[in-house]
This record gives C-alpha cells, structure tokens and sequence, in this order.
C-alpha cells in the first residue's frame, strides 16, 4: 500500500466528515499516530479532525482513555473490548463526534498462537451511542501491518459518516465486516 491511497481516503474522510459537520477524534496503539497523520496531512483538516491520543501502553489506554484495568486483564490489550473502550474513551474525552481506535500487533515479535502478528482490533463510536468493532488478521511487514490497519480504520469512520441508515452497531461482529483490505477473524456467522 502505498502513500497516495491513505491520502486520497484521509481526504474522501475530510469530505464526509465536513457533510455530516462532524469532528474525529482518534485513539491509536500499534500505529503511533500514524492514522492521525495520514489525517492531518490533508489541507483544512482542522475543521474536523478534534484530536488524537496515542495509548501505546496499557497504562496511558488507562490514564488518558479510562479503559478498564479488568478489560485489560481479561482480554488483553488486543482485544474488541479494548478496542471499543479505547474508542469511547477519545470520544469521551474529546469534543469529537465519532470516535475510531486501533489496537494490535504489528510485529516482527509480539505474537501468540491466539493472536499471531498481523492481528489488529478496530473500533468505532459516535454520539448517539452507537459503536462497532472487528479484528483482522493483517499479513506484511511491521510497517504493511501499520498502514492497512490505518486504511481500514479510516475506511470504516468514512462508511459509517455516509450512511445514516446503517447504525454503527449493525456491523459488530461475528461475520458481518466487510474492508477492501484484510481479513475477518471475528468468527464465523453463527457467532
């Protein structure tokens, strides 16, 4: 994946944020920032990019996020649960309207036989309420992780912005995420 088509859709995300008059704020783990910069390379972003948090620790997921001890403890700290704290926790601690947030493991090293390298947790929330999360099992290199987990977070705020009949809720897993990019690891449809 290369530069231009994070760029094109940081700016296709510009566009419909700015329609709805929503602001994005962003909480990242594995990708360091890298969502938000992709974000505020786009001229005039400030109109609807609100903020950014990088939680690479579980201690900042905490302190600046209020993700639970308990979650982490349970699930860890690649996890949907994770995730979607993490996500509501930007949304809460910001004045943003709809909120994303990325966890994972991006490699060389980190991975287990439950969640190999490559694994990566999305979600998302907004201020109805509504929230939505998925995993995906990225293949590449550390960097190749980073990229397509940010293309697909970003991808997943512009799907949700555009369309007002579909709650963010309805696309939670098992078995319904759909991307241009990866795969689904929720489960299968039965749940």
């Amino acid at each position: 994946m290369d530069d231009s088509e994070l760029l094109n859709l940081a700016a296709e995300l510009g566009a419909a944020l700015e329609q709805k008059g929503w602001k994005l704020a962003l909480a990242e783990s594995c990708t360091g920032g890298m969502a938000a910069q992709y974000v505020t390379s786009i001229p005039g972003s400030s109109a609807w990019f609100e903020r950014g948090f990088v939680t690479y620790s579980n201690a900042a997921k905490i302190e600046m996020l209020g993700v639970s001890l308990t979650t982490l403890q349970q699930h860890g700290a690649v996890s949907e649960q994770t995730a979607l704290e993490m996500a509501v926790g930007a949304l809460n601690h910001s004045h943003a309207d709809v909120a994303a947030a990325i966890t994972g493991i991006a490699g060389p090293d980190g991975g287990t036989a439950d969640k190999p390298v490559g694994t990566v947790c999305l979600a998302w929330a907004d201020s109805s309420g509504a929230s939505a999360s998925t995993t995906r099992l990225f293949k590449g290199d550390r960097n190749t992780v980073r990229k397509q987990s940010v293309y697909d977070c970003l991808e997943g705020v512009v799907r949700r912005s555009q369309s007002v009949s579909e709650p963010l809720g309805q696309d939670h897993c098992p078995g319904t995420f759909s991307s241009r990019r990866g795969s689904n690891v929720c489960g299968d449809a039965d749940g």
